[in-house]
């Protein structure tokens, strides 16, 4: 199957990184080594999984420093090849900070670390609880980001590297819901997710208080598909964890998995 038919799988606005997962596939496979991959979003790992499994001797294993991590890197590697947790080469990072005095929020965070330098394919989780914040990381970066961030606003701030049996719990299990719906659009999944009416669904998305897979969109007709991340501010986060086809009034089944603020 070529390129381009692959892709037909796929939808438009995904092609970049399509090529870019074949690539990391097809160089495991042509020099029959480990790859490793930037930190991926659900629906891109979807995708790299879709096509490590055309390969008869090619895998894939998923890892990004918490259990069930939203954001994860990808080594794709020959059958032959022991994986080990070295090879994902994530490293988890406490902030520390005068929490008795100080407070932080996951959004100005994210933007220091951004203005930072950082790509956000180059860092993953940001975890919180009891005033406690972790990040997982490209270990090659940490020294970097030791050294160019300091403060997130007027907060001091440092880092320190810890082991994985300290890391705090991840909220990415929340509840299953089995639904039938007319269309895989994102006003229907949001409205439908959260219980809200759909007006009012499409309304936040044209706000942009929407995010698919980290990117904010304003379009309530959006096609969306399994594995999509969609994050609604103020509500939580919904992540499309099957979809079973249509029955034969042309509705859809699927499974989606509500994660509440």
């Amino acid at each position: 199957m070529g390129s381009d038919a692959i892709k037909q799988h796929f939808r438009p606005e995904e092609a970049q990184f399509v090529d870019q997962a074949q690539g990391l596939v097809n160089q495991a496979a042509n020099e029959y080594r480990p790859v490793l991959s930037n930190f991926l979003n659900p629906r891109q790992r979807y995708i790299l999984q879709t096509l490590v499994n055309r390969q008869a001797d090619i895998k894939v294993t998923f890892h990004g420093g918490f259990d069930q991590a939203e954001s994860q890197r990808a080594l794709i590697y020959p059958d032959y090849y022991a994986v080990q947790f070295d090879d994902f080469q994530v490293t988890l990072l406490e902030i520390k900070y005068a929490e008795r005095f100080e407070t932080l929020r996951h959004s100005s965070i994210l933007g220091a670390l951004i203005h930072a330098g950082l790509k956000r394919e180059s860092f993953g989780d940001l975890i919180y609880a009891d005033q406690h914040w972790q990040l997982a990381i490209s270990k090659p970066l940490v020294a970097f980001l030791e050294l160019e961030l300091t403060r997130i606003g007027h907060v001091k701030i440092q880092f320190e590297a810890i082991p994985l049996e300290k890391q705090l719990p991840s909220s990415l299990d929340g509840e299953l819901k089995d639904l039938l719906i007319s269309a895989l659009r994102l006003d229907i999944l949001v409205a439908n997710g959260y219980n809200i009416p759909r007006s009012q669904a499409k309304e936040l998305i044209e706000r942009g208080q929407v995010r698919v897979n980290w990117v904010t969109r304003e379009q309530p007709d959006l096609q969306v598909g399994i594995n999509d991340l969609i994050s609604v501010r103020h509500y939580g986060r919904l992540i499309i964890d099957t979809v079973n086809g249509q029955t034969k009034k042309d509705k859809w089944r699927l499974s989606l998995r509500i994660i509440r603020k």
